[in-house]
């Protein structure tokens, strides 16, 4: 049964396109009949991993954001890819490519919308576990990552300080101490 809040979609174009996202451009009609338009980026799901080694520290990522111009310490994360069979599947992938760890257990924690008034990402939320490192970086062509470990005391607190900004990392983080420790 339709929602009598739903815009309807009159016409949709990919405006820009780029790896990692699209700029999409919508001729839409609202509820009271209004016609008019409306851009998004489309950049889809995304997983997003909390990995904990055997011994209880926190495998995190230290990565270059250009769009902010400096080091941004989070969690490992990355886009479902074509071949990947379900979210499950990209956690696995974007650990070792991105860390060299692998996982000795995945459990699903979350799934959030960070910025559904003008992005259709999707973020899922998954805790690893008994993590170990096994190999080197795959790194993207375009990921400058070091790899480091920490208590997710301190993980935590540097939320708290604001130490840590990247917000798909800190929802992970304060997830899993609000409702799962």
């Amino acid at each position: 049964m339709p929602d009598d809040l739903a815009w309807e979609t009159l016409s949709a174009e990919t405006a820009y396109d780029c790896p990692g996202f699209d700029v999409v451009h919508e001729d839409v009609r609202l509820p009271d009949g209004t016609e008019t338009d409306f851009d998004y980026l489309r950049e889809g799901d995304s997983v997003v991993v909390l990995p904990f080694t055997g011994e209880g520290d926190v495998v995190v990522i230290e990565e270059w954001r250009q769009a902010v111009g400096r080091v941004n310490c989070g969690l490992p994360a990355g886009s479902l890819e074509d071949d990947d069979a379900d979210p499950r599947a990209a956690v696995d992938r974007e650990l070792r490519e991105e860390t060299g760890y692998e996982t000795g257990g995945v459990d699903f924690l979350y799934t959030a919308e960070p910025a559904n008034g003008y992005a259709d990402s999707v973020f899922h939320y998954f805790l690893a576990t008994d993590c170990t490192p096994t190999g080197q970086q795959d790194l993207d062509f375009n990921e400058s990552i070091r790899v480091d470990t920490t208590t997710f005391e301190e993980l935590l607190e540097r939320v708290r300080t604001g130490d840590i900004r990247d917000g798909r990392s800190a929802v992970g983080i304060m997830y899993y101490a609000l409702f799962e420790r």
